[in-house]
């Protein structure tokens, strides 16, 4: 349905001369509805019609995926010859108005400022240390009750748990997506195609696990999470966080292996495999996590986030200085975890060979 009083009041106010406007519901479809809208004027009847999406399904599931069809439509219905032509998209807020976000060329984010140090720097001071200090030990523990915390909402939606299955796999900011940033020659388009049909079996396999769908940040990774307290001896750690992504509900082993990538990816930099206090956090984090969340079923489902996260890590484009023979490491660790039935926390640097 939609709201009628206020698709009135927005003819009332963008077109001249409005005498009455009548809506009556033409048809549903497999994807929405379509409503007739005739508006008497002086001049005589002007009709339009309104169309709606469902709100699952599709790739429609959040209203940002409905704002994207529609602003995609009025773009590109009026450049093609014969097309009926579109005239604006129309936005209804919680207080029940209905106005334009039509015209626009390019949008933009206005949001609070965050400081804080992220956690990369920490990740780079571990290449100097033997073993994790108290400060490290206090910031995972902050990081994965956190995630515990917000992974503990469920929700009982098969369409949005395999959503975020087939984004891992195809979204354009995901393992294809990456892939589709690479310089030419950098890893051969088989073995891309090669990662990508390994994942889309795991997305086959997990497919019936729905009944894991949690809260989610989304994209959990060492630049998102920037350290407010944790230093000081006997200080307790905190962080704010930045650029929750791709949606609210999804697999809670893309949070974990979004963070925990960076482990492996940041200790094969400076030592060639997973040793010291990178070997120490991954286990650490794994460990605190499970214990946290109650979550015994996590290492038989992350290889293909451990996958998509493998190939953002091993991108140039976003690490340039990461050599061949570190990028040949991550990906034998991608196709070994891929091909093995759960991830072997104990066996991490067999997975390098």
């Amino acid at each position: 349905m939609i709201n009628e009083a206020a698709i009135r009041a927005y003819f009332f106010e963008h077109f001249n001369d409005v005498l009455q406007v009548d809506i009556r519901k033409l048809g549903s479809g497999v994807q929405g509805s379509g409503f007739l809208i005739e508006m008497k004027t002086p001049s005589g009847l002007k009709s339009y019609v309104i169309k709606t999406l469902l709100s699952e399904g599709l790739g429609h599931d959040y209203p940002s995926d409905r704002a994207s069809v529609f602003l995609l439509d009025l773009d590109e219905y009026n450049n093609l010859p014969k097309h009926v032509k579109a005239v604006d998209v129309l936005a209804e807020t919680e207080e029940g108005l209905v106005k334009s976000i039509g015209g626009g060329k390019e949008y933009y984010l206005l949001m609070e400022r965050g400081e804080g140090k992220d956690y990369f720097n920490d990740l780079r001071e571990f290449s100097k240390k033997e073993r994790l200090d108290d400060a490290d030990i206090k910031k995972i523990r902050a990081m994965t009750s956190y995630l515990a915390e917000i992974h503990a909402l469920k929700k009982d939606s098969k369409t949005l748990y395999r959503r975020k299955l087939r984004d891992t796999v195809g979204h354009g900011e995901c393992l294809m997506g990456v892939f589709d940033t690479y310089p030419e020659g950098v890893l051969p388009y088989g073995e891309m195609a090669d990662i990508i049909k390994k994942s889309v079996d795991w997305y086959a396999r997990l497919k019936p696990e729905y009944k894991r769908l949690s809260r989610i940040h989304g994209d959990f990774h060492p630049g998102n999470i920037w350290f407010t307290a944790g230093e000081a001896v006997g200080e307790e750690a905190d962080f704010i966080l930045l650029d929750r992504s791709r949606g609210p509900w999804g697999e809670p082993a893309d949070d974990v292996t979004a963070l925990t990538i960076n482990y492996i990816f940041f200790s094969i930099q400076f030592h060639g495999d997973v040793r010291g206090p990178y070997l120490e956090g991954l286990n650490l984090f794994f460990d605190a996590y499970v214990r946290a969340s109650g979550d015994a079923m996590l290492a038989g489902v992350t290889a293909p986030f451990f996958a998509f996260r493998g190939a953002v890590v091993a991108n140039p484009v976003f690490y340039p200085d990461v050599t061949h023979g570190q990028r040949k490491l991550i990906f034998r660790f991608v196709h070994n975890v891929l091909d093995d039935d759960r991830f072997h926390i104990g066996r991490i640097n067999d997975y390098l060979k």
